[in-house]
This record gives structure tokens, C-alpha cells and sequence, in this order.
């Protein structure tokens, strides 16, 4: 039927039928416009620029059987990680990759510093793939170690590792990566008994290390007592050795592996004038939560962070069980020349007490403190050990104790050019 016009003349709407359609299509277009703008400013904040770094650009890659189209994929677009930032990246996440073209910056020959327990080509190590590993985080690319940026960043400033023979080890790879490019009369190396510095001239700058096995004082301060339970260790103090860190830029503390000598540990509060008494027999983790929070009060009470940057390098893991690695059999890393491909793998000589521990009290301290994490990444490197290419009690092994590493391969130190070195990639990388 049809409708007829108004007496004005024009069309009325029909009743009873409302403007739905009118009214859904205004509220579609503003709801458009506002996820247009919304997306807009999302796209453009630092932290949505971040995650898009970080997206997996190689999932956008298609999949495709076809080799030609693969042969024209941008290789860019392979690489999903992002440039390295220290505050978002998990540095322990990733894999080892071996890397033929990577060369260390030096060898156990070229490089004068080394001592005789690391230098294991020099002790008669032959083989060498240990040596051209590298280390690549999931989640970012970490820098190659570069010498000249090392030295910029260390000018007129002292550096100073303190810590065990492990931090020894990472002291004198950082020495033996830059000095090659220092002339022989812009550097000197002065060796103490506990206290040793290596000076860049033209730089004005120092890289130093100084022993304190326990950072605590002990009674194998000056010689490491070879019996666990002969040490005794003085966990209320850290004076006798902390007037030696004063006045440095950046210091990396380290102290692990001489805590795990034994079960427990006699610590002693008061004087070593005493004698032997006074001490009371604790277990490893408490002593050490007890001379880490000493060693704590003293970085929160005499360390200006506006001037002096702390770092602390992780526990470095020890592979004396091979049945860790599914070695039945084995001579603890005697003889392992590729390191352990299993994700995450997690061995016995890393104790997860000791880093709850770390993260306990480093957690609650005022001075911000910078970790170096190299345990996961080191646990991986059973084959990186001095192993039996290394001296005890001051001389090389014979050939008999050569003969018998069950007993004398050390596998808690590591041969250098080698892990260490990674571990001071990072360290720059954060420097």
C-alpha cells in the first residue's frame, strides 16, 4: 500500500521503525577513529618501539618449501634479537655456538700475565675448539669485546677485582685482551702476594687485583690452608682487607668456591689473637649469609655509588661429577671437548643455596650492586677446565699424576684464552 504525502509536502517516516541502522554505523565509525588514535600513540612509546625490537621478526618470516623464495628472505630479518641493554636482557638465556672465524684477542703464549695454572696450551692442552666458542643470548646480541672502547671506558679510573683465584682468572683475561694494543713502554705490571696492579699509561688507568678468598677475613688470607678444616674465618670482619678497596672506581667482588671447601665452616667472631678458640662450627650457607651481609654493611657504609660503581660475578660452577652430564664413567671434565647442549642444565657444583643467598642479601643492600651472571652460561663448559694441563702446589703435573685425573684434573678453574673471557664481554657490555 502506499503511503500519502504530508500537507507540507514532505515524506514522514514510517512508525514504529527506529534508526537503528543510522545509529550503529555513527558509534562503529567513532569507535574506529578512537582505536585508530589509541593504536597511534601506542605504536609510538618507548616501551611498544621495545617490544617490537624484541618481536620475532623470523616468525614473520612464511614458511615455504620453495628455496628460491627462502634464498630471498632478507637476512636481517633472520636475527630476532634485539641491540643489547643491560636492563632487558637475561644475558643467562641462550646457547653456545661455535664459531671457527672468532679468535681470542690473545694466547696463553702471546700474553705475558698469565700464570702457569691457567696457561693450559702452554702445559700441553693440544686441542683447541674450546677456544672458539661464543656465547649468544636468546633475547638480545651481545657486543664483541672491543680493546680501545675496554681502555676509554676504564680512563683515569681504577678497576679492581677482588675475590678468589677465580677472580683472579677473569682479572687476567681482561689484562691479556687489552694490553696487546697498549704500546710495551705505556704499560707496567706490578705482581704483590695479595695485591697486584696492571697500569694502561696513556690512559691512566689501572686494572688490579687484590685476594680475599672469603672477602671475610681468615687464616688463609695469606697461604690457602690445604685441610677445609684447618680454615677458620673471621665472618665479622672484612677491615683488614676493605682498607684496599678505598678510593677505587669499579670494583667486582667475587667469592664462592672456597666456601664449598666443606659441609661446615669454624667461624670465629672477635680476635684471631685468641688462638683457636671462639670459633663455632657453622653450616656453609649460614656461615656464608653471616660474612656476605658483613662484607654488605661495609659497601652500604663507605661506598659512594656516585663515584664507585660494585659489581658482583656470579658463582663459577665446578664439574667434578660427570655423572651430572650423563658421563657414566667419566674422569670428571677430563677429556670433554664440546660443552653440554641440554637447555638449562644445572650440575652438582653449583649450589642454589649459595645464590639464595646472594640474592637475599645483595637484595636489601642501599648501594645498587651490578651482577655479573655467568653461572648458567659456565655451566655449560665442561670442557673448558685447566683439567690436567695445570700445576699444584706450585709445579707442573708429572706424568704420573697426568695419568690419574680422577685425582688431579682440576676442574674447578678454567683454561685461558676461555670462559672468562665471556665473562668480561658482559662485564664491558654493562660497563
Amino acid at each position: 500500500m502506499s503511503i500519502a504525502p504530508s500537507s507540507s509536502g514532505t515524506m514522514k517516516p514510517p512508525r514504529g521503525r527506529p534508526l537503528l541502522p543510522i545509529i550503529i554505523a555513527i558509534v562503529c565509525a567513532f569507535a574506529i577513529l578512537v582505536l585508530l588514535y589509541t593504536e597511534t600513540i601506542t605504536f609510538l612509546s618507548p616501551t611498544s618501539i621495545f617490544k617490537i625490537k624484541s618481536c620475532s621478526r623470523k616468525n614473520n618470516v612464511k614458511k615455504s618449501n620453495d628455496k628460491t623464495a627462502e634464498n630471498n628472505v632478507d637476512e636481517s630479518l633472520v636475527d630476532d634479537r634485539f641491540e643489547f641493554d643491560p636492563e632487558e636482557c637475561n644475558v643467562a638465556n641462550g646457547k653456545w655456538v661455535f664459531n671457527r672465524s672468532i679468535k681470542p684477542l690473545y694466547s696463553d703464549i702471546s700474553c705475558p700475565y698469565l700464570d702457569r695454572q691457567v696457561s693450559c696450551v702452554k702445559n700441553g692442552r693440544l686441542d683447541s675448539d674450546y677456544r672458539h666458542w661464543e656465547w649468544q643470548p636468546e633475547d638480545c646480541t651481545l657486543p664483541r669485546f672491543n680493546q680501545e672502547l675496554a681502555l676509554k671506558k676504564l680512563r683515569d679510573k681504577r678497576l679492581l677485582f677482588v675475590g678468589d683465584s677465580l677472580q683472579r682468572g677473569q682479572w687476567q683475561s681482561l689484562v691479556c685482551m687489552v694490553e696487546s694494543i697498549i704500546p710495551e713502554d705505556k704499560k707496567s705490571m706490578k705482581r704483590g702476594r695479595s695485591h697486584s696492579v696492571f697500569k694502561a699509561k696513556e690512559y691512566n688507568a689501572t686494572i688490579e687485583f687484590y685476594w680475599a678468598p672469603f672477602l671475610v677475613e681468615s687464616n688463609s688470607d695469606e697461604r690457602i690452608i690445604g685441610d677445609p678444616k684447618q680454615r677458620i674465618l673471621k665472618v665479622d670482619s672484612v677491615s683488614k682487607h676493605a682498607k684496599h678497596w678505598l678510593g677505587v672506581d669499579i670494583l667486582v667482588f667475587n667469592t664462592y668456591v672456597w666456601w664449598m671447601s666443606g659441609l661446615r665452616i669454624k667461624s670465629l667472631w672477635g680476635s684471631f689473637s685468641n688462638g683457636e678458640e671462639g670459633y663455632e662450627e657453622l653450616e656453609a650457607p649460614v656461615a656464608y649469609r653471616i660474612g656476605l651481609k658483613t662484607w654488605a654493611n661495609w659497601v652500604d657504609s663507605t661506598v659512594n655509588p656516585n663515584k664507585t660503581r660494585v659489581f658482583f660475578t656470579t658463582m663459577s660452577p665446578t664439574h667434578t661429577r660427570s655423572e651430572d652430564w650423563n658421563r657414566k664413567g667419566g674422569l670428571k671434565c677430563f677429556n670433554e671437548t664440546k660443552p653440554v647442549m641440554k637447555k638449562k642444565h644445572w650440575g652438582t657444583g653449583s649450589d642454589k643455596r649459595i645464590m639464595s643467598v646472594v640474592n637475599s642479601v645483595v637484595g636489601k643492600m642501599k648501594v645498587p650492586i651490578t651482577f655479573l651472571n655467568v653461572t648458567q652460561i659456565s655451566e655449560y663448559r665442561i670442557d673448558a677446565h685447566s683439567s690436567i694441563y695445570t700445576e699444584s702446589g706450585g709445579r707442573l703435573l708429572n706424568k704420573e699424576e697426568r695419568a690419574d685425573p680422577m685425582h688431579y684434573a682440576d676442574c674447578i678453574h678454567w683454561c685461558l684464552p676461555g670462559v672468562p673471557d665471556t665473562w668480561n664481554q658482559i662485564f664491558l657490555a654493562h660497563l
